[in-house]
C-alpha cells in the first residue's frame, strides 16, 4: 500500500501541508512526483527541501479545479495516487466567497469525475474541521453534523459531500481527511496569516497582540509534520479506505493558552496582549475525537509539543526578522 514505485500528484503541494506532505512521501521513495499549484499562496521555496532530495520533482502552476487541465496531467504523468489539498483558505473567503466557494467545489469534483474515469487508482482527500462549525458536543467525532459558519466551511463541508456521493454511486477509491488547526514552519505569514506567524510578527515588531474575542475560543493544533506523516499513514492503511477520518491531537487549547505558550517560547511572557471584537465566523469550541483514526492506525495520535512549537517560532523569527 507504500507509494514506493508509485507516480503521486499532490495539489496544493506548494503550500503549508502540502510541502510537508511532499518532502514526508519522499521518504517513501515513490517512482515519480508531481505538483500542481495555483501559487495563490504557495511558494517555490517551500519545495527547496523536496527538489534538493529530488531533482525530478516536476512542479506544475495550475488550477486544480481545471477538469481538463488535470485530466492532461494524470494522464500525461501516469498518476495512480493523487493527494488532494489544493484550497482557498478560510480568510479569503470573508473577502473572495464566490471564488472561494466555486474553486474548492470545483476542485474536489475534478478529482472525483478523474477518479470515476478509472484514470487514478486512488484519492485521497484533505478537507477541514471548519465544516463541522462550532462544537455541538465534545469531542467532536466524525459524525458530527456540519454546521459551516464561513463560505470557506460549506465549501468544504460541500466537497465532503461529493467525494462521499461518488464513493457510494460509483464505488471510488477516496478517502477524506479532516484535519483540525495545523501549525508550523512555512504557513504564510503574509495577508492571510495564520495565528503563530501573527503572534511572531506582533512581538518583533514591538506592538500589542490582538487577540479576537476573549480567546477562551478553543483549538486542537497539531504540528503539520506530524500531519503529513498521519496522511501517508492513512495511505497505507488498507483499512481507511472509503473512510472520513478526523487527524488531530484530541486534546483543546485555548488560544490564550496557546499565546502564552508561544510568549514564554520568546523569553517575552510580560509581551502586551488586548483583546478585540469577535472575529466573523469564528467558531468557538474544536476539539476532535481522533478514536477512529488512532484505531485504524493503531497507536495514540501525536501531541503538540514545545520543541514542535520551538521550531516554528524560530523559523517565522528567521523569515519575519
Amino acid at each position: 500500500m507504500s507509494v514506493r514505485s508509485k507516480s503521486i500528484l499532490v495539489t496544493g503541494g506548494a503550500g503549508f501541508i502540502g510541502s510537508h506532505l511532499v518532502d514526508r512521501l519522499i521518504r517513501d521513495e515513490p517512482r515519480r512526483i508531481t505538483v500542481v499549484d495555483n501559487f495563490f499562496l504557495g511558494s517555490m521555496d517551500n519545495l527547496a527541501e523536496a527538489k534538493a532530495a529530488r531533482p525530478d520533482i516536476d512542479i506544475i502552476r495550475l488550477d486544480a479545479a481545471d477538469l481538463a487541465a488535470m485530466q492532461d496531467v494524470v494522464t500525461t504523468h501516469e498518476i495512480d495516487t493523487v493527494f488532494d489539498l489544493a484550497v482557498i483558505p478560510l480568510p479569503t473567503s470573508l473577502t473572495y466567497p464566490a471564488w472561494t466557494v466555486q474553486t474548492n467545489v470545483g476542485i474536489a469534483t475534478t478529482f472525483c469525475e478523474i477518479a470515476r474515469r478509472g484514470l487514478v487508482e486512488r484519492l485521497i482527500h484533505v478537507s477541514s474541521s471548519e465544516a463541522y462549525g462550532s462544537a455541538r458536543y465534545i469531542p467532536m467525532d466524525e459524525g458530527h453534523p456540519h454546521d459551516a459558519i464561513t463560505p470557506y466551511a460549506a465549501s468544504k463541508s460541500a466537497a465532503d459531500h461529493i467525494i462521499e456521493s461518488y464513493v457510494q454511486t460509483f464505488g471510488i477509491d477516496a478517502t477524506v481527511i479532516r484535519p483540525f488547526n495545523n501549525i508550523g514552519p512555512r504557513q504564510n505569514p503574509g495577508s492571510y496569516a495564520g495565528i503563530v506567524p501573527i503572534i511572531v510578527r506582533r512581538v518583533l515588531d514591538g506592538v500589542p497582540i490582538e487577540i479576537f474575542g476573549d480567546g477562551e475560543q478553543t483549538r486542537d493544533f497539531i504540528f503539520a509534520k506530524d500531519s503529513a506523516d498521519l496522511i501517508a499513514q492513512v495511505h497505507d492503511s488498507d483499512a481507511c479506505r472509503g473512510k472520513v477520518l478526523n487527524l488531530a491531537t484530541g486534546v483543546e487549547t485555548t488560544v490564550n493558552e496557546l499565546v502564552s505558550r508561544i510568549l514564554g517560547i520568546m523569553g517575552r511572557p510580560d509581551h502586551p496582549v488586548v483583546h478585540t471584537a469577535e472575529r466573523p465566523g469564528d467558531v468557538r469550541r474544536h476539539l476532535a475525537d481522533v478514536s477512529q483514526l488512532e484505531s485504524l492506525l493503531g497507536h495514540q495520535s501525536p501531541r503538540l509539543t514545545d520543541d514542535a512549537l520551538g521550531q516554528t517560532v524560530e523559523w517565522y523569527t528567521s523569515v519575519l526578522s
